[in-house]
């Protein structure tokens, strides 16, 4: 088995992908030790001392290192780690803890007001089928988490989370794309 490794505009999250399917359904970010508790492969990651964030998307796994870890260092320790799960056919979670799920794509959000449920539709819809998809080759993933009064709130998850270049991205790209079809958008924020 063959992993291979990208980039991302975060200098301290590297994409690494194993030729297989992750995730069949949704995403899932792990920022602590504690939130990898659910996972066997995000405890083992968290388990290098080195690591600081841990994401599984569709087919790729970003990981994070901590402040000062050196990825030459880190590295070959991941990618062990990820060869021995998945050569071994590993399940990717333990069996279901209290408290533990993938969010729902279409979970609703308290800051939607059913009058602009047309617009949150356009919303939605652009944001699944323009922004995620280029955000998923970065490494990460953007959530929508509301619409009110102009404002949309979108949440960075994996390599995106805490990257230098996502405030950018939220503003420069991800806006101005959303107030070109979608004139009711005013601002994007992070949530």
């Amino acid at each position: 088995m063959i992993i291979e490794t990208e980039l991302t505009p975060n200098p301290a999250t590297i994409k690494f992908l194993p030729g297989c399917t992750v995730m069949d359904a949704g995403t899932r970010d792990f920022a602590d030790p504690e939130e990898a508790e659910a996972s066997p492969l995000a405890e083992a990651l968290f388990g290098l001392g080195d690591v600081s964030g841990v994401f599984f998307g569709r087919d790729f796994i970003s990981v994070t290192a901590a402040p000062g870890a050196s990825w030459a260092d880190l590295k070959p320790d991941v990618l062990s780690i990820l060869l021995d799960h998945f050569s071994a056919d590993m399940p990717l979670f333990h069996a279901p803890k209290a408290g533990f799920s993938v969010p729902a794509p279409d979970a609703e959000y308290p800051l939607d007001d059913p009058a602009d449920a047309e617009i949150v539709d356009q919303i939605k819809e652009l944001i699944e089928t323009r922004v995620r998809p280029a955000v998923a080759n970065d490494g990460g993933d953007i959530i929508y988490r509301g619409f009110q009064r102009g404002v949309v709130y979108l949440q960075m998850q994996g390599a995106c989370s805490g990257c230098p270049s996502s405030t950018a991205t939220l503003k420069n790209g991800i806006e101005q794309l959303l107030k070109h079809y979608v004139p009711e958008v005013t601002e994007v924020r992070a949530a």
